[in-house]
Parts: C-alpha cells; structure tokens; sequence
C-alpha cells in the first residue's frame, strides 16, 4: 500500500441531531477528529455510537447538522463517494466470490483496470497479511482471517477515512486481543484517520489516540486513554471505564472529608454540587504497603476472591460503603491476606485521591 500519511483527513462533525420519534439517537453532537488519529466511539447499547459512524458514512442522514471532510461539507454525499472505507461488524463479505474477488469489489466499482486492480489486491492483501490467498474460498477461511479479508476490502482503494464498527466482536478473546494490536500497527502504517465503534472499554484503551465516550446520544468525555480512565469527567464514565466505587463525601469550603476524615487531595475539587470519591481496585493497598501521608479507610473483610494471579478483595466501610481492593498474588501464594470478618486499613495515595461530579448524567 502507499504511504496515507499524507492523504488523512480530518473529520468536524458540528451540532448532528438524529431522532426516531421522540426518542434521540444523536443529540447535538459537535466533534473534531484530527488528521491521521485513531479515535474510538465507546458506549453501551443504544447510546448512538453506531448510528455516529453510520452518519460519517453516509448511510444515515441526520435531521440537521454539518459534517466536514478536510474542508468539504459531505453532509448530502452519497456514500460512494466519500472516500471512506468501511468495515462491518459482520465483515459483509461475498460468500461466491473468492478473497481476491472480495479484496477487489471497491475496484471493479470505480472501473480500475484489471491488471493495476491485481497489484492493488495483491498489495491490499500482504499489508493484512494474507498475501497468496486471493484464490481461496471466504467458506476455507478462519474468522480472523475473514476479519483481514474485510479490512484489506476497506484499504484497498487507499480511502483518506476508515471507519470499523466493531470489526472484532466475533473473534474469540485471545484472537480479539491479538487483533487489536495488528489493527493498532496498521493504523500507524498507513496513517489513514480512523473511527473505530466498541462497547469494549478494553479494547478502546488499548487501540486508540483518543475515546469519546457516548451516552443517550451525546458524549459525555472525549479525551486520551490515560486521562479517560484516571480523570473521568462524570459518574457515566467513571463506572463505564474500569472497575470503580463510589464513596459520598462531604465538602466544606476547601476541605473534602469522608465520614468525618479529611482527605489530602492531589487534584482540583470539582465544581459541582455532589461529589463521589471514585476508587479504583487496583489502586487501593493493605496496611502492609501503606506509606506516610496515604488516605486510609477502616473497613470489614466481606470476601476474598481468588483469582490466580490476584486477589479481589470485598470490604464494608463503617457508614456501609462497600470497597474492592484488586492486588497481586505473591509467589503463588494466598497466604497473609485477610479472611472475612477481618477489621483492616486500606490505604489510598493521594494522586489516586480522584473526585468526580456525583450528578446522574440526564438526556
């Protein structure tokens, strides 16, 4: 394949409204996606994720709204000709045709000469890492590599936009997760901006520049991986990302507290009017790895949970809060930990100190 580095477009999607009857599907969303960056569309079902990408596409047509390419608004183009590539959550791929035929339909579409659409096929193919397999049969392929059939059908007339709604969902776990690294390389291979759609938050931290996290049609954050998951912006995010519980907190002026202890915070006190301690599992330690100037949380062993290379541990504040604390099994041994009913300290840096706005998030 050529170098796309330098044919990535950036992506400015401006106030797009979507509704079905009374109901939003996208409401109001605004979005910039830069030139050449991998962005991932994470939500649950329904928050409008899919329907996002199948307006960048151009298989939906939002009520109103501008949708920019570079700088030309494609908002009423039809889809073929929005130089895009599309892979589909089930590949769509031509049963009767061979993986050859399938690579080069985009080909025979835009009347590419035969021999010039055999070296793109060919090409197509060996970035994916199927090269030889044009004459193979879809049915004689294995799902991974149907995956790879789909994707080198999306490349191979070298679009300036790639988008994948949820390519890898019918991969097994160890094949999904190798997938996501190869999509990843690629992606820095080609350079082609690409809008990727998953209800997995693994899969979206682990492949993507960017996540905007989409709610009952808006996005609720849009930020880098790191970010996303240590800084959540809401409660929404908080819970949809990782592992998290909840502590209610009292503020008074400069002073957070949680039942009646003052917390040493390392981060900025939101502005709003509720506040919840986010705590994360892995970030939580017992009183043997507890250092000086830690906050600490008194609590009462539930369960313990083995889970061969860590431990879960479940805990119950005075005030009812309930806490998990995540941590490494050493030398392959259980032992040391606490057993339910046990009175332990858990302690809490304050970097991990991480407080968020404790508002639902409404339509």
């Amino acid at each position: 394949m050529t170098d796309q580095t330098k044919a990535a477009l950036p992506i400015t999607v401006r106030n797009i409204t979507k509704t079905y009857g009374r109901v939003f599907a996208l409401n109001d969303v605004s979005l910039d996606i830069r030139s050449g960056e991998f962005l991932t569309l994470l939500g649950p079902s329904g928050s409008g994720k899919t329907t996002l990408l199948m307006v960048l596409a151009g298989f939906t047509r939002p009520d109103r709204g501008s949708l920019t390419f570079g700088d030309r608004e494609v908002i009423r183009t039809a889809p073929h000709l929005r130089d895009v590539g599309m892979v589909f959550q089930n590949y769509a791929l031509f049963p009767h045709m061979t993986v050859a035929g399938n690579v080069g339909y985009p080909l025979r579409l835009r009347g590419v000469a035969k021999a010039e659409a055999g070296r793109r096929i060919e090409r197509a193919l060996e970035t994916v890492q199927l090269g030889g397999y044009g004459n193979r049969r879809i049915d004689q392929l294995s799902g991974g590599q149907k995956q790879r059939v789909a994707l080198a059908r999306s490349i191979v007339f070298e679009p300036r936009i790639l988008l994948m709604d949820e390519p890898l969902s019918a991969l097994d776990k160890k094949l999904r997760d190798r997938m996501q690294i190869e999509l990843r390389h690629l992606h820095e291979k080609l350079g082609m901006t690409t809008v990727y759609v998953t209800h997995d938050q693994r899969e979206a931290l682990t492949m993507s520049d960017r996540i905007a996290v989409v709610n009952h049609g808006r996005i609720m954050q849009l930020a880098n991986p790191r970010d996303l998951y240590n800084q959540p912006a809401n409660r929404f995010v908080a819970d949809f990302i990782g592992d998290s519980a909840f502590l209610p907190v009292q503020r008074e002026g400069s002073t957070v507290s949680f039942a009646g202890q003052p917390l040493t915070l390392a981060h900025p006190i939101p502005d709003a009017a509720s506040l919840l301690l986010m705590i994360r599992p892995e970030r939580l330690r017992l009183a043997r790895d507890i250092t000086e100037g830690m906050n600490t949380f008194q609590a009462t062993v539930t369960e313990v949970v083995y889970q061969g290379d860590s431990f879960l541990l479940y805990a119950r504040t005075g005030d009812g809060s309930e806490l998990a604390m995540r941590g490494a099994i050493r030398g392959g041994t259980v032992s040391g930990l606490p057993a339910t009913g046990d009175r332990i300290t858990l302690g809490l840096d304050p970097a991990d100190t991480v407080l968020i706005d404790g508002e639902e998030v409404r339509r």
